[in-house]
């Protein structure tokens, strides 16, 4: 199974998480590429981290909006939205990114997931980024539109399930501000982890079993506790026998 994080997440030259720590635990890097977080500083230390700790490294594009940290759902023309993730893309691999994946960031993930327009423009920008580089690159995401897109695009698709998020009934994230939202407690997130290893489900917010085929789990750099609860669930797998590795 896979161990994400999303990290390189600096703001105004400052880490919004503890990367090293995480680099030492975590088998996949989400490093944030200028939309929401990151400067070309940022990303090539990200890049020479991950590359020192064997982590397979992902692009995290979003909507431009530092302000806001990505999370702000923007309206943008969708051959615009094409360009700007593209961009994205882009810078990273200029940071020296041997780019494995791309999942997006904050809003831009949410609206992928739920909107036609916004996730096949974020598969044309994968597309273009996969001609240049020779190969196909996977979309990592939650499902939805962006995996129709994905499919649609000639592009791999890998699905992930969220420790550190809480789930509706659906199968959708708990939007972050409403009970329930996030998850903190390293035990509990551990305990979900393996749970999703094993019997491939999770526990909605009301009680209901969500099924979920993941081949990676995501514990948010910047979330509270983050060192702790992807040092538990490490910790939790390895006790298991779970081999935690890069699928890409």
């Amino acid at each position: 199974m896979d161990l994400n994080a999303d990290l390189g997440e600096t703001v105004d030259g400052v880490p919004t998480a503890d990367d090293r720590a995480m680099f030492a635990v975590v088998s996949s890097a989400s490093i944030a590429c200028g939309g929401h977080a990151g400067d070309a500083t940022s990303m090539r230390d990200a890049v020479a981290a991950a590359s020192a700790a064997g982590v397979a490294v992902g692009a995290h594009p979003s909507f431009l909006d530092r302000a806001g940290f990505g999370r702000a759902r923007l309206s943008v023309p969708a051959d615009e939205l094409r360009e700007q993730v593209g961009d994205q893309l882009a810078a990273l691999v200029a940071a020296g990114a041997d780019l494995r994946y791309v999942k997006p960031h904050g809003a831009l993930y949410h609206a992928a997931t739920d909107d036609r327009r916004v996730a096949r423009a974020v598969a044309a920008a994968v597309v273009d980024l996969s001609a240049r580089l020779g190969r196909a690159v996977p979309i990592l995401g939650l499902g939805g539109e962006i995996e129709a897109a994905s499919t649609a695009a000639g592009l791999p698709f890998r699905r992930e399930a969220f420790l550190d998020r809480g789930y509706r009934a659906d199968g959708g994230l708990v939007p972050r501000g409403e009970h329930g939202a996030l998850l903190e407690d390293p035990a509990a997130v551990a305990e979900r982890a393996l749970r999703l290893c094993t019997d491939r489900t999770v526990a909605a917010v009301t009680g209901e079993e969500v099924h979920s085929d993941a081949v990676s789990l995501c514990v948010h750099g910047d979330s509270p506790g983050a060192v702790a609860m992807a040092r538990a669930v490490r910790t939790a797998l390895d006790a298991a026998g779970i081999a935690v590795q890069a699928p890409w």
